[in-house]
């Protein structure tokens, strides 16, 4: 059950890299309750790990972002973890896909419409699920985004299918930051962090990215509702 001094955070894809880092370094607050989720969490052996060392709580849930019906029947499960009156603080749109760097002239059809599904229709479809739990919580909500969505960076032609649907969740979060003005919405670079996402040349560690992401989200107010974040707490050009 959640307390007056708890904090209540929801992250999907948190079976493997910063998703999994930043339910570590959260479960080593007390306050935190985490349901932590994933496609498979009964392959999850090092989100199952976390449990051992936890000081906040560690609630683990099965969410495929990548499925309509799997969002739309985890409502159930988050109010299961959290309490029948339980509220949602924190949404962290944390999965995501990137299935390789093509260029315009090579993008397929069903890549792309693979990586919408998962980066933009499934964040917007959670925040929508989530919505009565947030409004009793701290209303807030993180999409992960990427410098990729950023044309002001011009980092040019790589990535295409990934770097279109980071740049839709940025619209995303500024139509939600529009509709709900009484919520904090944010988009958030973690940076370019040594995961299986990140690839080869990644140069930040998880541990140092994720720290920096806490920070940064323990700190916002409603004034950076509609802004786009580096994880260092900067920002960044749309």
């Amino acid at each position: 059950m959640c307390g007056l001094d708890t904090t209540t955070w929801l992250l999907t894809g948190a079976n493997r890299g910063i998703g999994l880092e930043l339910t570590r370094q959260l479960l080593t607050v007390p306050t935190n309750i985490v349901v932590a989720t994933c496609r498979n969490p009964d392959g999850a052996t090092e989100l199952h790990a976390l449990k051992d060392t936890a000081k906040g709580t560690l609630h683990i849930a099965p969410i495929d972002v990548s499925s309509e019906a799997s969002i739309r029947s985890s409502l159930s499960l988050v109010q299961a973890a959290l309490g029948e009156n339980g509220a949602l603080d924190i949404l962290y749109n944390n999965a995501a896909i990137n299935e390789g760097n093509d260029l315009a002239s090579n993008t397929e059809t069903e890549t792309l419409m693979r990586t919408m599904q998962v980066n933009v229709l499934g964040p917007m479809l959670l925040s929508q699920v989530c919505l009565p739990l947030l409004e009793k919580g701290k209303k807030t909500i993180v999409n992960v985004s990427s410098g990729l969505a950023s044309i002001g960076l011009d980092l040019g032609d790589k990535c295409t299918s990934y770097s279109i649907s980071k740049a839709a969740l940025n619209m995303l979060t500024y139509k939600q930051k529009a509709e709900r003005p009484d919520f904090t919405i944010v988009v958030i670079d973690p940076g370019w962090v040594k995961t299986a996402l990140g690839g080869e040349g990644a140069q930040l560690e998880p541990e140092f990215s994720v720290s920096h992401i806490i920070k940064l989200v323990t700190s916002l107010s409603n004034d950076d509702s509609g802004k786009f974040f580096r994880y260092d707490g900067s920002t960044i050009p749309w």
